[in-house]
């Protein structure tokens, strides 16, 4: 782990000066066949593009809290390391009326209207596709972010010690979420560059999130997260481990 790194968006700075081009975040989505892989590049592009719009054209401060209803999804991953480089609390699955933005899915949108700040849609269809119709009250992400900068840097500095993320009720502040997630690594199999662990679980507990993104990306190895993954029987997914060159499972 890069022990000056304190904040999981400062992790993917490292990991970005380390190896640019390696694989980070591989995603499955067993229920449609999508299949895509980001470098630690890419995803930081992605990063950058999402918390320019974050704080730019949606206006979010350090401190804001962001109702995150998504499910275990690249583009999940993309939203939480953006909120930790803006500052903004990534309330995983929570009350959106007590938030001051919501990102959702397309299964949540009747929950997230409860919100009364800026609400986001995300239609989650393969590459990152948009709505046919934009629903009503919401931004469509996909329409939204193409055109933000590629680079970003925060209008205020990010306090580490700071709340960064709550799941399953419990608040953790930046510095917290990288040394519980450095900590976890070995329990999940990470054992440093290289590893490579396939992650089934949802993003609703610690655990998914330690294993779907932040784990992986404390000790520079990559995660193989799959949405779905009951759909798969044991030879699919034997042969998914074989092709991934998967060393670790979390399902």
């Amino acid at each position: 782990m890069n022990v000056a790194a304190r904040t999981p968006a400062a992790l993917l700075q490292a990991a970005l000066v380390a190896d640019p081009g390696r694989p980070l975040v591989t995603f499955y989505d067993d229920a449609t066949g999508e299949r895509v892989e980001l470098s630690v590049a890419t995803l930081a592009n992605w990063v950058s593009k999402t918390a320019n719009l974050l704080q730019g054209d949606l206006n979010a401060e350090p401190g804001d809290r962001l109702a995150l209803l998504l499910p275990a999804h690249w583009q999940s991953a993309v939203w939480l390391l953006a909120c930790s480089s803006v500052g903004v609390v990534a309330d995983v699955g929570g009350d959106p009326a007590g938030a001051d933005l919501v990102v959702s899915g397309p299964d949540t949108l009747d929950v997230a209207r409860a919100c009364s700040g800026e609400r986001i849609a995300l239609a989650l269809r393969p590459l990152g596709g948009r709505f046919p119709q934009p629903p009503e009250g919401f931004l469509d992400y996909a329409v939204e972010v193409p055109g933000q900068g590629d680079r970003f840097a925060p209008f205020a500095p990010v306090d580490a010690d700071e709340p960064a993320l709550v799941v399953a009720g419990a608040e953790l502040t930046g510095a917290e979420v990288v040394e519980k997630a450095a900590a976890d690594a070995t329990g999940l199999g990470l054992t440093g560059p290289g590893s490579r662990l396939l992650s089934g679980l949802a993003y609703d507990t610690w655990q998914g999130l330690a294993a779907g993104l932040y784990a992986p990306l404390a000790t520079g190895g990559s995660v193989v997260l799959c949405r779905n993954l009951d759909r798969l029987d044991e030879e699919a997914l034997a042969k998914r481990v074989e092709s991934e060159r998967v060393t670790a499972t979390a399902r």
